[in-house]
């Protein structure tokens, strides 16, 4: 029950990001943006039950996943701003459809591989059974935000 709380929470926070983004200065978008990174912070911790000594393997690879998810998060960020500019202006031609799915599909293996180079480590800190419960809390995470781009993003003409 907390971590569906938490969750719609979140989403609800990652969603006003992209309605601040269009209306607020930059130092703005930027306190949204931590405050959400803290969120999800306290969600993961709320819901993982670590104990001390797996708290203290953990948060590290955490701390790294978060920072290689963020780099991704920007390659999607950059790719739907191009899509923006071709709908915006009119002038999405099909190779440049074909180009920007293409990149699309690219993003989303190399998040199946970001995942997939983080087990290793997740393994070497925690027990299975929570490394399958933190990988449920960041599906379902990436699950509301990727909700929230497709509410927000118009189908291709």
């Amino acid at each position: 029950m907390k971590l569906t709380v938490a969750l719609i929470l979140l989403g609800c926070l990652t969603l006003a990001a992209s309605v601040v983004a269009q209306d607020k200065p930059a130092d703005n978008m930027q306190i949204l943006a931590e405050k959400i990174k803290a969120d999800k912070k306290l969600v993961v911790a709320t819901n993982m039950g670590l104990t001390e000594s797996e708290a203290k393997a953990f948060w590290p690879i955490y701390e790294a996943y978060q920072k290689d998810l963020a780099q991704l998060n920007g390659r999607l960020s950059k790719l739907i701003e191009t899509y923006a500019g071709y709908y915006n202006s009119k002038t999405l031609t099909d190779a440049t459809a074909k180009e920007l799915t293409e990149g699309a599909i690219a993003i989303e293996a190399s998040e199946l591989d970001l995942k997939k180079s983080y087990l290793p480590k997740l393994y070497d800190a925690l027990p299975a059974t929570k490394v399958a419960r933190y990988m449920q809390i960041e599906n379902k995470i990436r699950a509301i935000v990727k909700y929230g781009i497709a509410d927000k993003v118009p189908l291709v003409p």
